[in-house]
């Protein structure tokens, strides 16, 4: 959950339905690898970057994943997932939690993966799109928390170092909570 309780709640918003998904939409849009956290079968928690589909957000987040990936067998027990996404360049931050279903070997599946590949997966799935050990992994995000800057690198450095002069009375950023539904 985001910091409600902090000095710079005038910067902290609760967002829901249509704008909390822009919102998400907007930080996501050019962010391509997300750490993708799984609880293990001893509740250890398990991240490993994930490629993001270039889709328009919608509630719901892609990523095609080899069926015998430790994940997988993750999911299988307990559907919860965490999606971090960061951008340092343009301090945009976003953690996001949702459930993940897999589809594999069925024509749906088979339809999503023609959909969603593209060259670079060739890497990974030496078959092609029809590699046998395709997965289609979809995320239906439920809620997130982000953090953004509202300014260039050089006013931030201002903006931090008057915050700590003035003990935290000066705004560096917007930061909120984001229900999908």
């Amino acid at each position: 959950m985001s910091e409600r309780n902090d000095k710079h709640h005038q910067d902290y918003k609760e967002l829901t339905g249509k704008e909390g998904m822009e919102k998400i939409a907007e930080l996501v849009k050019h962010i391509r690898i997300a750490m993708m956290s799984t609880v293990a079968d001893d509740g250890a928690i398990s991240s490993r970057p994930m490629a993001t589909q270039d889709e328009p957000f919608n509630g719901t987040l892609w990523f095609l994943t080899n069926i015998n990936s430790e994940k997988i067998g993750e999911l299988v027990h307990d559907r919860h997932v965490t999606l971090n996404y960061a951008n340092p360049s343009d301090s945009k931050y976003i953690a996001l939690k949702g459930k993940a279903s897999i589809s594999h070997g069925t024509a749906e599946a088979r339809a999503k993966i023609k959909e969603l590949w593209n060259v670079m997966y060739k890497a990974w799935f030496p078959g092609g799109e029809d590699d046998p050990d395709i997965t289609v992994l979809r995320v239906d995000v439920t809620e997130g928390d982000y953090w953004e800057a509202n300014s260039s690198k050089i006013i931030m450095g201002f903006k931090y170092l008057a915050a700590a002069v003035t003990g935290g009375n000066v705004s560096v950023g917007e930061a909120g909570h984001v229900l999908t539904k």
